[in-house]
């Protein structure tokens, strides 16, 4: 089944509204982790995804354009943006910033927020960011050589 784009975030993915946006280099390192995939497929997680990790709501039938594609990346990073603007409670730079939306991205706004990394952050250690990063690096209690390597590129970017 083609999946077609509709206008249901149009108004709400206006980020002129004071919410801060991802950088060019974070929104490549979250493509080049990502890949894109035009059919649905189970991430190891076993989750139904397709175009650049976006799972919500996704049928094993779909099959979508690089439109819907870019479509649905601008949906989901809005959501990861808002969380990382309204839960880390310190200034961030931009590497810092796009960082932890590839992050938040990555494992969900909910682990997230929830995140022990969040804590020792808002407490304005900054230092212990890159370890604790390196700590999500495991889908079902098997490491994922993928995800270490994403995780190091986030780490990377965040002590740029």
């Amino acid at each position: 089944m083609l999946i077609e784009i509709d206008n249901r975030f149009d108004n709400i993915v206006d980020h002129s509204k004071g919410w801060r946006r991802i950088s060019e280099r974070g929104l490549a390192l979250i493509k080049e982790f990502e890949g894109l995939r035009f059919k649905a497929y189970k991430c190891p997680a076993g989750v139904w995804t397709i175009g650049y990790g976006h799972t919500g709501g996704v049928q094993p039938d779909w099959v979508i354009t690089q439109e819907v594609a870019e479509r649905f990346l601008r949906e989901d990073l809005f959501h990861a943006e808002r969380s990382v603007g309204a839960y880390a409670c310190i200034k961030l730079n931009d590497n810092q910033f796009a960082a932890l939306v590839s992050f938040a991205f990555n494992v969900g706004v909910k682990n997230f927020e929830s995140s022990q990394l969040l804590k020792l952050l808002n407490r304005g250690w900054y230092d212990q960011v890159p370890a604790q990063l390196m700590r999500w690096t495991k889908v079902h209690g098997v490491e994922m050589q993928g995800l270490v390597r994403r995780r190091a590129a986030e780490a990377g970017l965040w002590g740029e």
